[in-house]
């Protein structure tokens, strides 16, 4: 029971403060030594300790900052900026791809999980990559949004299909006990396939039609001559009735061009 109490004093934690004031008593001369380690409670070797750190640092408190223990950084402030500005310019860059360009370009050899360590460091996690088309033209998009501004929403119908086979409810991931795969069947055969198309207002879904297999020029044509031109037209809502003409010029145009579809 001594040792663990000898233990727990030895190493107790002494404030700055405490040691700064030994000190300055010592060098003004205003207590022997015995009576100021009567008064401050630490031993005669801590407080030569502390008497030589001042003397030495001008400090009673060690600084070891930079002077800890443990290998050294191998990636210092420019390579990991380096790191960063690899990720904004290619989010979906390998771990060993990046090991590559900083050997190339940095002339640095470490290993992809220091590289790995390094990004989770930095707060880089991996993410659902959100895909945008590279032949997509900001100035046509703009244009087509300036254009589109003058029209009110009630104004504006959107015709869109979709399809589907019997692959279609097949799902990717399923659940399983941890060391175990997740086995099913499903159908490996497309099968019949159908597909729909709608034209979607502010009000809702307006006309629709559904035909197996593909929908080809002669369907698409039809569905916008007998099925939204007419729930247009036998509509009395301000909504559709602002929709008439549009359709009717798509229609046309249709009609008119030498391609497919």
């Amino acid at each position: 029971m001594k040792f663990l109490v000898f233990g727990l004093i030895m190493y107790r934690k002494i404030s700055r403060d405490l040691k700064l004031c030994a000190v300055k008593m010592y060098e003004l001369n205003i207590l022997p030594v015995q009576q100021i380690l009567e008064c401050v409670g630490f031993s005669l070797s801590t407080f030569y300790r502390i008497l030589d750190l001042w003397v030495t640092t001008g400090d009673v408190v060690a600084h070891n900052a930079g002077t800890l223990p443990g290998r050294p950084c191998l990636l210092h402030f420019d390579d990991v900026e380096y790191l960063l500005q690899l990720i904004r310019h290619r989010p979906d860059w390998f771990l060993d791809e990046l090991l590559d360009l900083l050997k190339t370009n940095r002339f640095i050899s470490v290993h992809y999980v220091t590289i790995h360590h390094e990004l989770c460091r930095l707060g880089v996690s991996r993410k659902k990559l959100k895909k945008i088309a590279a032949e997509r033209k900001e100035d046509a998009r703009n244009d087509y949004i300036e254009r589109m501004a003058q029209y009110d929403p009630d104004e504006i119908g959107f015709i869109d299909e979709t399809s589907k086979n019997d692959k279609t409810p097949a799902r990717s991931q399923e659940c399983s006990k941890k060391g175990c795969r997740a086995i099913m069947k499903q159908k490996f055969v497309r099968g019949r396939r159908y597909t729909a198309t709608a034209l979607l207002t502010t009000e809702g879904i307006m006309a629709s039609k559904v035909v197996e297999g593909s929908m080809t020029k002669e369907l698409y044509l039809d569905f916008l001559e007998h099925d939204v031109v007419c729930v247009l037209c036998c509509s009395n809502s301000s909504v559709t009735n602002e929709l008439v003409d549009t359709t009717v010029l798509c229609f046309s145009w249709f009609a008119q061009c030498p391609c497919n579809g």
